[in-house]
């Protein structure tokens, strides 16, 4: 009897430690299952020289619930660089170079996880500054969504995406946004 009893306790302990450790495994599946589900979709990046984008992008990934990553250049950008009067300042040659591309001191690490891409920017010279092509060129984008928003001093887009698409051809891109001075409210209504 205590040989059964014996036997019965361990044959007891084996089914109890695997349904345990099922649960513990059902568990940690859930708990991935659930890590994906709260992973973001939707990636807000911007360059910002003077911080108006910034402010453009951060008001965008809040109406959108988006991820935020600002582009920030390996050099950063001093008034006299911004000095589009100077044909000798920094932007100016950079702008008047079209391969030109500015290094980035950042990246996004998890690019993969989004399906789309809002790319923002300060218009420069009637079109996207440079940075946002060395940006763009970074990753692999085929397939994503890629929606350029810009601000102004009062151009639109220009030449924007005769610029821009050559640099990610097999991304889906979409028509630019103009977000200079635009409300939450009004951001909502032009990203619906």
């Amino acid at each position: 009897m205590k040989r059964f009893t014996l036997i019965f306790s361990l044959a007891l302990a084996v089914v109890m430690s695997a349904c345990a450790g099922d649960k513990a495994s059902q568990s940690g599946e859930q708990s991935k299952s659930q890590e994906n589900m709260n992973k973001k979709t939707t990636l807000v990046a911007f360059f910002s020289a003077t911080g108006t984008t910034k402010a453009a992008a951060q008001k965008l990934a809040e109406v959108l619930d988006a991820d935020l990553h600002e582009i920030q250049p390996e050099q950063s950008y001093t008034a006299a660089d911004l000095d589009w009067h100077n044909k000798q300042s920094r932007s100016s040659v950079e702008m008047a170079d079209k391969s030109s591309r500015p290094a980035i001191k950042n990246k996004v690490e998890n690019m993969d996880q989004y399906t789309t891409i809002y790319v923002g920017y300060p218009i420069w010279w009637y079109i996207a500054p440079t940075i946002i092509n060395t940006f763009v060129e970074q990753y692999n984008l085929e397939g994503k969504t890629v929606i350029p928003f810009f601000t102004s001093g009062g151009s639109e887009a220009g030449e924007t995406m005769k610029y821009l698409t050559p640099s990610a051809p097999k991304a889906n891109w979409k028509d630019p946004i103009n977000l200079t001075g635009k409300s939450k409210e009004e951001i909502k209504k032009l990203v619906k």
